[in-house]
């Protein structure tokens, strides 16, 4: 089962889960913690090979994940906890876990907020990704993370994202890297149905300005999506929690406030 660690709050049944991208681990959540658990029972988590939630011996011997997979082990963390349903806040890849949830469990998922989202790679993604899997046999797959790393969030104002997210992934192993890294062939199809398949759960898309690869498509999909609200985060990257954190809380606060039971 993964690493979790709750906070509960005694005048609440709400829960929040808290999903975080590849290479980063539950401590991307710092700055979000101390106001969410003022109202909130929270539930952060490391997925698989992420963080302190170590590889089982089964999954050490394959060479590939699978999103139903990866998501099946956060709903096997709420089965274990008894949470019957919670809202879902996401960053990064994390986010397509909390859609993948959605659209299989409907009703584990109260809400969605959905930061740094990505629901459509363009010819600049897709470019990087092939980049990715040319040369991740050839060089230090740390160094292919940092140049994406450097690719998603170029500015200067991008620098402490950068780095938490380069130092998170250096606790990996360059395997699991490998086999996280591999999922990528499977999201064209995926985000493809994502965006036929509209959803009746409530979602927030919190945004970065400077999100130059994965804004542009947000835009285009919350006209047709009448469930789903779009902020956009001023000078802001694709990290939005950590590089305002304040807005972020405030914003997602008020969403899942006006939507709890």
């Amino acid at each position: 089962m993964l690493h979790f660690t709750t906070y509960q709050e005694a005048n609440t049944h709400e829960w929040v889960t808290f999903v975080h991208g590849a290479g980063g681990s539950s401590s991307i959540w710092f700055k979000q913690i101390r106001d969410f658990k003022k109202h909130f029972n929270v539930l952060l988590l490391d997925l698989r090979g992420h963080g302190n939630s170590k590889i089982s011996l089964s999954d050490s011997f394959k060479t590939r994940y699978t999103f139903n997979a990866i998501a099946d082990d956060i709903k096997e963390v709420l089965d274990h906890l008894k949470i019957t349903s919670s809202h879902f806040v996401g960053i990064s890849l994390g986010t397509i876990l909390i859609r993948n949830l959605a659209d299989r469990y409907p009703n584990r998922v109260a809400s969605m907020v959905l930061g740094g989202a990505i629901v459509k790679l363009d010819v600049r993604s897709r470019l990087l990704i092939h980049l990715g899997n040319a040369f991740k046999s050839v060089v230090p797959y740390i160094w292919l993370y940092g140049f994406l790393a450097w690719i998603i969030m170029p500015n200067k104002n991008h620098k402490e994202s950068r780095l938490l997210f380069i130092r998170e992934a250096k606790k990996l192993y360059q395997k699991e890297f490998m086999r996280w890294f591999k999922l990528t062939a499977d999201l064209n199809p995926l985000l493809r149905f994502y965006q036929m398949a509209k959803t009746s759960i409530p979602t927030l898309y919190l945004m970065g300005e400077q999100d130059y690869l994965f804004l542009p498509p947000i835009r285009e999909l919350v006209k047709d999506h009448t469930n789903a609200i779009l902020q956009v985060v001023p000078n802001c990257g694709h990290v939005v929690n950590v590089e305002n954190p304040q807005t972020f809380n405030q914003n997602t606060l008020l969403f899942l406030q006006n939507r709890a039971r």
